[in-house]
């Protein structure tokens, strides 16, 4: 398998944001945090020991935290730069799992899955890393996000050289994500999916809050060469064509798919066929939780 990103590129990248650390930049890891954290928080059971993985600032370890549901949390990533000094972290390759077998109930991923090159093989070191019946919530940005930056660069481009390279990453699929998720061996998976817009004064106003969040362009198969002033002027006067409020403020989609599953055990309830029920989302966070099924909804 031809990789698809420049690990090295990524690494960097997101240790020149952390070390900036500007102010608000971190507003997508703070909304991925406290959508996981609402999540945990419907889980009825106690972790005794938390893990996660390359979540920057650490805002969803603390959001996570916050919840009481976890006993101890440990933090993973790439440098020592996104540590705080009251909490352990551990460093390691950004497309690891430095974790051994079964020795976490819950692992945490907020913001990193689309960017590795081998994301099933993440997925089932993460399985791996957890004990039976552990947890894995994760955030990942999906198909959607930044559509309108990717729809003006490519037309700036081919309208000013004939032609375009890539310069937004292709972003997963919400069932690519499921399939994924079987395909690494997780029971009970469940996966659902958000859209939120932000606003801003342009286009450059945009590429600057990408930047300070660590999301500059880290594809191997980018094009190397410069781009003029103009390039810019013109993907910003699209974008404001295109995807303006009445107010003349510009729209920037981003689509989060949330996941959750558990690392298989005995005790778990088996799936029904297909078509034949519908899972709650709190019912299949919590695995043991008995439910009545005679149609009223109510617990048992």
């Amino acid at each position: 398998m031809n990789p698809l990103f420049d690990e090295g590129l990524i690494t960097a990248n997101r240790e020149k944001a952390r070390t900036r650390a500007e102010k608000g930049s971190d507003f997508l890891l703070e909304l991925a945090g406290r959508e996981l954290a609402d999540r945990l928080a419907l889980v009825e059971r106690h972790f005794e020991r938390a893990v996660e993985l390359f979540g920057a600032t650490g805002v969803a370890a603390k959001a996570a935290l916050a919840t009481g549901k976890i006993d101890s949390l440990d933090r993973v990533e790439t440098s020592t730069v996104f540590g705080d000094p009251d909490q352990s972290l551990t460093t390691a390759h950004f497309e690891s799992v430095p974790l051994a077998a079964e020795s976490a109930n819950l692992i945490l991923s907020p913001l990193s899955l689309h960017l590795t090159n081998d994301t099933p093989g993440m997925l089932i070191q993460m399985r791996r890393a957890l004990k039976p019946d552990g947890l894995l919530l994760a955030a990942i940005p999906g198909a959607g996000t930044l559509a309108e930056l990717r729809d003006v660069l490519l037309t700036a481009e081919t309208e000013l050289y004939g032609g375009a390279s890539p310069r937004v990453i292709p972003f997963p699929d919400i069932r690519d994500v499921g399939s994924l998720l079987q395909r690494a061996g997780f029971a009970l998976p469940v996966i659902d999916e958000e859209s939120f817009t932000v606003r801003y004064d342009n286009l450059f106003a945009l590429m600057r809050d990408l930047r300070a969040m660590g999301m500059a362009n880290p594809l191997i198969g980018r094009s190397r060469k410069p781009l003029t002033r103009g390039f810019f002027l013109r993907a910003a006067d699209l974008y404001a064509e295109r995807y303006a409020d009445p107010d003349g403020r510009i729209r920037a989609t981003f689509s989060m798919i949330f996941v959750s599953g558990w690392a298989p055990h005995e005790s778990q309830q088996k799936p029904l066929k297909p078509g034949s029920a519908k899972m709650r989302l709190a019912e299949a966070l919590d695995p043991n939780r008995k439910t009545n099924t005679s149609g009223t909804g109510e617990p048992g």
